[in-house]
């Protein structure tokens, strides 16, 4: 199945594809939901209310990717290190299910500042 959803935040959009993963399927689910962004290095997140268990972790993730971060509640936009990186690798506070991948360059996502609102939808 093609879950192709559309992040959008402020002037900035991007189209990404969720896996087939039960954390994925969950969020599919619930959009459209819309939140104000944090931001954490080149990391944006925000609550999501959804709830689901750790579903193959990672602890490091390539630029790009969305994650659930379970302890939060949080949807995870990954574009670049975060405060917790060793070197070049992008690694998200404690370990993420990886739930889909940002078509085309996430560093938009750098633009953003902490309390802008992310809107995510289905496409």
């Amino acid at each position: 199945m093609d879950r192709a959803i559309r992040i959008t935040a402020g002037s900035v959009s991007a189209t990404a594809r969720l896996n087939d993963s039960k954390t994925a399927h969950a969020i599919w689910e619930a959009l459209p939901f819309e939140a104000p962004g944090e931001t954490w290095g080149d990391e944006v997140y925000f609550g999501i209310g959804v709830t689901a268990a750790l579903e193959s972790p990672r602890e490091v993730v390539d630029a790009g990717d969305l994650g659930y971060w379970p302890p939060g509640r949080a949807f995870c936009i990954f574009f670049g290190p975060t405060p917790m990186s060793r070197g070049d690798e992008i690694r998200p506070a404690s370990p993420v299910n990886v739930v889909g991948k940002v078509i085309g360059d996430a560093r938009v996502f750098k633009k953003l500042s902490a309390g802008t609102r992310v809107r995510v939808e289905r496409q």
